[in-house]
């Protein structure tokens, strides 16, 4: 991003902050590994868990990332201007939520002149999937200097697992909701799985004042 302060860029951050919204929301419900499904089209995620560096507080941010060598590499597409950049600069301790595992990370951030930087970089875009291309940054198209031009904002980190997490407040916290939905939807078609009991359709004898009057008898003739 040349200019993060632009309308564009505000705007842009602004969609993403909704998306991630909703992606957080996807882990939590246990439908996070499935957006990994098809990386090269839809990318491929993890959930970084971060210390708020004034708040203190723990915040939590989807993003794409490559898996080289056992460490895992994220960028900061908007350069020094993301609050998640900066917090983990702050407090370098984070928790990961991959695809198939939970665990705590120790970050580095790459320099410019890192001799790989440019490759890895490449590789966590195609983590990306349609996100890069779509933003005029195809990873599978541009040359190394073209990349580089485009991308001199990014910053490129690098997250060494040191242990695994178990406990609550991870992914799949919110996975109740589905057995509560199916419970719910059980109860609303009870009653069209039990099959009505018989009625009888023999009526009833009308009671004696009910009852027509016999005929009179007719008069004979002799």
């Amino acid at each position: 991003m040349s200019d993060p302060n632009s309308w564009p860029a505000r705007t842009l951050r602004q969609a993403f902050r909704y998306l991630n919204w909703w992606m957080l929301l996807m882990w939590r419900l246990g439908l996070g590994p499935w957006l990994s499904y098809m990386p090269k089209l839809t990318g491929r995620y993890l959930v970084l868990t971060h210390i708020g560096r004034k708040s203190g507080q723990r915040r939590r941010t989807p993003l794409n990332f490559a898996e080289i060598d056992a460490t895992i590499y994220i960028t900061a597409g908007f350069g020094s201007i993301s609050d998640w950049y900066r917090n983990i600069l702050a407090h370098p301790q984070v928790e990961l939520w991959l695809p198939q595992s939970r665990c705590r990370a120790v970050i580095h951030e790459l320099p410019l002149d890192h001799p790989q930087r440019l490759a890895i970089l490449r590789e966590v875009l195609k983590g990306s999937g349609f996100v890069a291309p779509l933003l005029g940054v195809n990873p599978y198209t541009l040359s190394d200097d073209q990349l580089a031009t485009v991308t001199s904002d990014y910053r490129l980190i690098a997250m060494t697992p040191t242990e695994p997490v178990t406990g609550p407040d991870g992914p799949n916290d919110l996975a109740w909701i589905w057995l509560v939905c199916a419970a719910a939807a059980t109860l609303i078609s009870l009653p069209r799985l039990i099959p009505p009991r018989n009625v009888s359709t023999r009526t009833a004898s009308p009671p004696e004042s009910h009852r027509p009057a016999p005929p009179l008898p007719q008069p004979g003739t002799d």
